[in-house]
């Protein structure tokens, strides 16, 4: 199965405003009818507001939402169709086709509905001199269980970036979708698993920092508290 990821400047206009129910529900339908077999958005919704001071900007183009599109196959026609879906939602959007990796999926919800708390969307490049093999293996390989433990996540997906389909979009080479409980979106200690514990939050903030210091270029990464809608 294929995975591709819109991300785009806003959140759609008219019926397609995936800022609203309605609008959300319609992108889905009309991506099912041109044959995605799943569809997922997140959005900065009011919700996350209490967030905001968790944003990173280093592209000049954050996000405000971002499209999942699941894909039985790789037939160009089916990405194809799904594309002009995505059009007529924002002509701008940029596309990327992608690798994923579910290291602890967040619990279920019925589609339509909303994931509780925020799920952060982090977008960064590895560092330049870096060789892909080790990247990944320090990434995937060492991060992955560091992020789970010192982290309250209830989510955990990665994607490597496999292609940029859209002509001068950001050549990210990762995009990562973490889900924290609404209590991580301003408190600290909530964030980093220490409710009430100082030298744990600041144990667990200097690991992680340590940790993605390895595979990350913190130059080039923009991270954005959204809503997550699963949609079937």
């Amino acid at each position: 199965m294929a995975k591709l990821l819109y991300l785009s400047e806003r959140t759609g206009s008219g019926p397609l405003d995936v800022a609203s129910p309605d609008g959300r529900g319609r992108l889905a339908a009309a991506l099912h009818e041109a044959g995605a077999s799943r569809v997922q958005v997140n959005v900065v919704d009011d919700e996350v507001a209490p967030a905001a001071g968790r944003r990173i900007e280093s592209s000049g183009r954050p996000l405000r939402s971002m499209v999942s599109v699941w894909v039985d196959g790789d037939d160009p026609d089916a990405f194809e169709a799904i594309d002009r879906v995505i059009a007529g939602w924002d002509p701008e959007a940029a596309s990327y086709l992608v690798e994923e990796a579910t290291p602890l999926a967040a619990p279920e919800v019925p589609p339509g509905h909303r994931q509780p708390g925020m799920a952060h969307i982090a977008c960064f490049r590895r560092p330049e001199a870096q060789p892909v093999d080790e990247w990944l293996e320090l990434w995937k390989g060492s991060h992955t269980q560091i992020a789970i433990d010192t982290q309250d996540t209830f989510g955990y997906v990665q994607h490597v970036v496999v292609e940029v389909r859209t002509p001068g979009a950001t050549g990210w080479h990762a995009i990562v979708e973490e889900c924290f409980p609404a209590a991580a979106m301003d408190d600290d200690h909530a964030f980093y698993d220490a409710v009430g514990d100082d030298e744990r939050l600041a144990r667990h903030r200097r690991e992680m920092l340590a940790s993605v210091t390895r595979f990350i270029d913190l130059s080039s990464i923009d991270v954005v508290p959204t809503g997550r809608y699963d949609l079937g």
